[in-house]
């Protein structure tokens, strides 16, 4: 990336281990990932044989604990990868961390028997996993879930449908949040572990998609699907809404580092671009416009970046407030990942809005930054939420 290693290294406090972790990522990423980003595009393709050069790289193991076969470098590990695959192509970034979104509830919910179980297949690269919480009715409007499971025995039978599922047909195994108890609302839904495969389980169509292309996204479809009563997260009904948001609250900051990845990505390009590109016998580059264009980009993620790192240190800290912190990194980041890359284009002109140019693919993939894993509406509607619950508690 253009940013002066000094710089991170003073500024966001990277421990030896972190700076060694982010540069064999950044090595991966310029030799298997950039140079086949446009082609899995193109092709609509998940990207097998990356992930392949990543699992003898051991960098899923970047995204677990040691104690299930990770690195054991925390949060900050996943920030690194996630920024630093996103800037080859938020595509390949985005079926990566598929696998975190899917694993965290077990994560932060499961038994000790469960965290052993399903996590270390994921932290060697062997298996991985989805995430399912959206519904066609039930987006940002979690209360709407109609996706049921009844327990029946030694068993839950699910029945119901979600949608927009980032690895849904490739995932080995996906945790499912479904209503166990109806009548509670949101504290009557339960998280389940679905393994693909099982009985009832079927998936939807593959989703043709603006951007972010190569990673797959399908409904899954349940129809008297018979689980193991023992794949029930934590062992206990009706917490799963605890587990979801400790998900996304954990999941988020990661978004965030893609998003700030993503707009340096297109940023690097852009400016390469100005310093080639000649009109009126000059370079592009010595315009005062280009230049302003330039300087509002590198401003809006060198703050991307800070916030992101920032509510990374906060969720490992703990902190009380980190469910704000998450949701302004997410937030600031994905609007900066779509300004940036719009911008990109522009400096781009016509050539921006060819396939000849990453440009434009930057542009397809930072919209979604804005719109999965909660809207930048909703992330507003919960800084807000927690501004005022904070302003309550000083009166």
């Amino acid at each position: 990336m253009s940013v002066a290693t000094s710089d991170v290294e003073l500024l966001l406090s990277l421990s030896e281990d972190e700076i060694q972790l982010r540069d064999l990522i950044r090595d991966v990423v310029k030799n298997e990932v950039i140079p086949a980003r446009m082609e899995l595009d193109e092709k609509n393709e998940y990207p097998i044989e990356v992930f392949k050069k990543f699992k003898e790289a051991g960098l899923f193991g970047a995204l677990f604990d040691e104690d299930v076969g990770g690195l054991g470098m925390g949060l900050m590990a996943s920030i690194i990868l996630s920024e630093e695959v996103a800037y080859g192509c938020l595509g390949v970034g985005t079926a990566l961390l598929a696998t975190k979104l899917g694993a965290l509830p077990i994560e932060v919910g499961g038994t000790p028997e469960q965290k052993q179980k399903w996590i270390p297949p994921l932290a060697s690269g062997d298996k991985i996993c989805a995430f399912g919480l959206t519904e066609p009715g039930a987006g940002s409007d979690v209360p709407a879930l109609t996706t049921t499971a009844v327990k029946k025995g030694d068993k839950y039978v699910l029945n119901g449908t979600k949608q927009w599922i980032s690895g849904a047909g490739t995932a080995d195994f996906y945790t499912v949040f479904a209503m166990t108890n109806k009548e509670r609302g949101t504290r009557g839904i339960s998280c389940l572990i679905v393994e693909k495969g099982t009985p009832g389980f079927s998936f939807g169509k593959k989703e043709d998609k603006l951007g972010i292309r190569c990673s797959e996204t399908r409904q899954l479809i349940f129809e008297d699907c018979e689980v193991p009563a023992e794949n029930l997260v934590g062992g206990v009904e009706n917490v799963g809404m605890i587990h979801a948001l400790k998900t996304l609250n954990f999941s988020r900051p990661a978004v965030a580092a893609s998003a700030v990845g993503t707009a340096q990505g297109a940023f690097d390009c852009a400016i390469q671009y100005a310093r080639e590109r000649e009109q009126f016998g000059v370079k592009i580059a010595s315009f005062q416009a280009i230049q302003h264009m330039l300087a509002d980009m590198a401003m809006r993620i060198e703050a991307s970046r800070l916030l992101t790192y920032k509510s990374a240190r906060y969720c490992m800290a703990g902190a009380k407030d980190m469910a704000k912190y998450s949701a302004i990194a997410k937030c600031y980041a994905a609007d900066t990942a779509m300004a940036v890359a719009t911008d990109g284009v522009q400096i781009y002109g016509g050539y921006g809005y060819t396939k000849e140019y990453p440009a434009e693919k930057f542009f397809r993939d930072a919209k979604i930054l804005q719109i999965y894993e909660g809207t930048s509406q909703i992330q507003k509607n919960e800084i807000a939420a927690g501004l005022i619950k904070e302003a309550a508690s000083k009166r």
